[in-house]
């Protein structure tokens, strides 16, 4: 497809990865290949979001209650996140992205912590692109935070009760300072948006691929691009 006469970009992409371990099990291989394949698809993903002028790219790598995955697959994605801090580190810079991570990050064991707030640290400076990655992330513990914030605020005086209006909850949310997603990608053909911002994606577009995350590159992003600038976004209003 050809977008150079597509003027209907969104401003924030968030993507719900998902179909790894189908990926590998449909090619006989053990479902840590699959967190390995779809760790190169996020590279492709990113170059491209970055070639199309997106502003955020928000891409969904591990939910709060992926916590109860075996031990030895949660050891393997965040060995995983580390390697992606080193190895994408010139990639990023080179491109003027900078790296964020939302979530639980108090529940990321201290390596990849570390390795993904220093990540943080070097790329804060670049404005071409935001990248945020959703780790230990849930849409309601994120709700459940911001309630308690504004909650904390109330009690204290600081703020009054009457105060209080949607736009007051989203500067409490952990993407406070990032538009809404104006379109949210799920890979592997499954219809649910599991626990992932949702009070963010309220009037999100949502498009639904059937090809596991490892699979999706760059035209399958596209295609994703162009079903979006096709479709007419009204926010709960009517047809004119």
């Amino acid at each position: 497809m050809n977008l150079a006469s597509e003027t209907r970009i969104p401003r924030h992409v968030a993507v719900i990865m998902d179909g790894n371990g189908r990926w590998a099990a449909d090619r006989g291989l053990p479902r840590t290949e699959g967190h390995k394949a779809g760790a190169e698809a996020v590279r492709k993903v990113v170059t491209r979001a970055r070639e199309r002028g997106i502003e955020v790219l928000t891409l969904y790598a591990f939910s709060s209650q992926n916590w109860k995955r075996p031990k030895d697959e949660v050891r393997e994605l965040m060995s995983l996140l580390i390697e992606f801090c080193h190895k994408e580190r010139n990639l990023l810079m080179d491109k003027g992205i900078r790296f964020r991570i939302i979530g639980e990050r108090g529940r990321v064991p201290r390596a990849a912590r570390m390795a993904a707030e220093v990540l943080e640290r070097v790329t804060r400076g670049n404005d071409a692109m935001q990248l945020i990655i959703a780790l230990s992330y849930g849409g309601r513990e994120e709700i459940v935070e911001a309630a308690r914030a504004i909650a904390t605020e109330v009690a204290s005086g600081r703020m009054s009760a009457d105060a209080i209006t949607d736009a007051t909850f989203s500067e409490h949310l952990w993407t406070h300072d990032v538009p809404d997603p104006d379109l949210v990608i799920r890979t592997s053909g499954e219809l649910r948006v599991s626990n992932f911002l949702l009070w963010q994606i309220a009037y999100s577009e949502l498009y639904i691929d059937e090809r596991y995350w490892p699979a999706f590159d760059e035209d399958a992003f596209d295609d994703a691009l162009a079903a979006y600038a096709g479709r007419e976004r009204r926010f709960g209003g009517v047809r004119p």
